[in-house]
């Protein structure tokens, strides 16, 4: 197969995504079709492509005689690829449902189309440049989806959000500088690019300058203390945030340090330095400090937002092991984390779509009217704190692998984090689901949505409890006699992601083969 696909897989989400407001459909199912088409074709094509390996590079653009935006295919591409070729059509399946309610919905499946190719681009990015363009594109389309209710709140979450990403932009791209300089070349290859010849006394800075480029892209990975745009983004749609928080931007940050640290500067250069360390100590607290913080939150979608927050820092600390097993362990909890986030986020924006209710102490006996998402709820929070048999054991048992076989101080610290982290998790992920299905439900005084602006501030809920403020239209509580599960095109997803988890912790194995090959040529 040649490797023109590649851009095709990168272009034609972002072709068909822009064209959906010029085409003139005559109803709104011509249009879900259409786009449900474009991102369909695109996903079968790229799990067509990664089946049959194209060989070599394509040049889309070339800047100069060294410098190009061109794609090819190695192992770390095609995990990322795969995993947003697989969950992209389900997640556009249930944004239908979910945006059936809501204003410019043209404009928002342009960007959530689009943001499809981009995505795409980081992960068949032949080398740093070109992974650099698509990464700060990322930020640019996403961003109208983050304000796309144009509230108050979700234009200062887009603000925050903007600034955060461009401010670790600005930071990476200081990597970016000394590869280009320090390096045989910008493309990724296996062990690093660096040449010591080139750096000579300057070791030090070179260690100093990873450090940099590791917080510039751990930004969007959310790591403390850059980590307080992705709970403010929770004001965006339920679909946004699922890709925000799964798939699309928050994985793009931590697999742009997988490229960094395995591929440009390299693990024998950067194993056993100060650097090592800088990077594991935030790490290694973000996995309590997200977890704390979503114990004591009391709305749901900032709750799971903090999850992720935490549980992205095992994706960190996987990589910063700098060892062929920490790489499978951060592959392995990337896919998994990516499966049981999504689900968890779509089951609350069910919630949230179909009774209005936003805050955990309004869920009491919702469990009784929306079973099936409750049910799915449930079993994806299991499978996050790590029950055996579900995902998430998988992928935190192989991080407690990698850390043990580590030799680094700090990697026997960061398996006491783990433990921490699964115990908050089971605390703050079960008492929802008994809530939904033990206790009687609130009347209706009760349930009423505190105001709307505590959503967008990072405050500890100083005025979640009021009960006494304004919702908005699409977020009116329904009585609690007519709340029910949602239609199929929002069940259908939830239940294949359960699947998911269930046929990836009870047969890991093809899983953990492919990512050991892929480590394994990383020394």
């Amino acid at each position: 197969m040649r490797a023109f696909f590649l851009a095709v897989l990168v272009l034609l989400p972002i072709v068909g995504g822009a064209l959906i407001p010029l085409l003139p459909f005559r109803s709104r199912k011509q249009m879900m079709i259409y786009t449900e088409g474009v991102v369909l074709v695109n996903s079968l094509l790229a799990l067509l492509v990664l089946t049959n390996r194209p060989e070599g590079a394509f040049v889309l653009f070339r800047f100069t005689s060294n410098l190009s935006l061109s794609f090819s295919l190695d192992g770390l591409g095609t995990v990322f690829a795969a995993l947003i070729s697989v969950l992209w059509p389900l997640a556009t399946l249930y944004a239908f449902e979910y945006m059936s309610h809501e204003e410019h919905e043209k404009f928002f499946f342009m960007f959530y189309t689009m943001t499809f190719g981009i995505t795409m681009g980081i992960a068949l990015a032949e080398d740093l440049v070109t992974m650099y363009c698509f990464y700060e594109m990322l930020t640019l389309v996403t961003l109208p989806l983050v304000i796309h209710t144009l509230t108050r709140e979700a234009v200062l979450a887009g603000r925050t959000y903007l600034y955060y990403s461009l401010g670790g932009a600005a930071f990476a791209f200081i990597g970016v500088v000394f590869i280009l300089v320090y390096g045989t070349s910008a493309d990724f290859v296996a062990g690093g690019v660096l040449d010591l010849t080139k750096i000579g006394s300057r070791t030090n800075l070179l260690l100093l300058v990873y450090v940099f480029c590791f917080f510039g892209f751990s930004v969007k990975a959310a790591m403390w203390p850059f980590s307080g745009w992705l709970p403010k983004a929770g004001v965006a749609p339920t679909p946004v945030t699922a890709l925000l928080h799964a798939v699309a931007v928050v994985k793009a940050g931590a697999f742009a340090t997988m490229r960094i640290t395995y591929y440009s500067f390299g693990t024998e250069f950067l194993r056993g330095t100060w650097a090592q360390t800088a990077v594991l100590i935030p790490i290694v607290f973000t996995i309590v400090y997200g977890c704390s913080r979503a114990l004591k939150e009391t709305h749901l979608k900032r709750r799971l937002a903090w999850s992720t927050v935490s549980n992205l820092s095992y994706i960190l600390f996987g990589t910063a092991l700098m060892t062929p097993l920490g790489l499978v362990g951060a592959l392995c909890h990337m896919i998994c984390h990516a499966v049981i986030k999504i689900c968890s986020f779509f089951c609350a924006g069910a919630v949230i779509c179909q009774s209005g209710r936003e805050y955990i102490h309004q869920l009491d006996g919702l469990g009784k009217k929306m079973p099936k998402v409750f049910v799915i709820f449930t079993i994806s929070g299991l499978a996050l704190m790590g029950v055996p048999g579900l995902a998430g054991f998988i992928s935190k048992w192989n991080l407690v692998k990698a850390a043990l076989d580590s030799t680094h101080p700090l990697a026997v610290v960061g398996v006491a984090a783990l433990m921490i982290s699964a115990l908050l998790t089971a605390i703050y992920m079960l008492t929802i689901s008994v809530r939904a299905f033990v206790l009687s439900p609130k009347t209706e005084g009760e349930v009423k949505n505190p105001s709307c602006e505590s959503l967008a501030s990072d405050a500890p809920n100083q005025t979640e409890e009021a009960g006494n403020a304004e919702v908005s239209d699409a977020h009116k509580i329904v009585p609690y006699d007519e709340v029910k599960d949602p239609g199929w095109m929002m069940l259908l997803p939830l239940v294949l992601f359960v699947a998911a988890m269930f046929v990836i912790g009870l047969h890991p194995q093809p899983l953990i083969d492919a990512f050991t090959q892929i480590a394994s040529a990383i020394q």
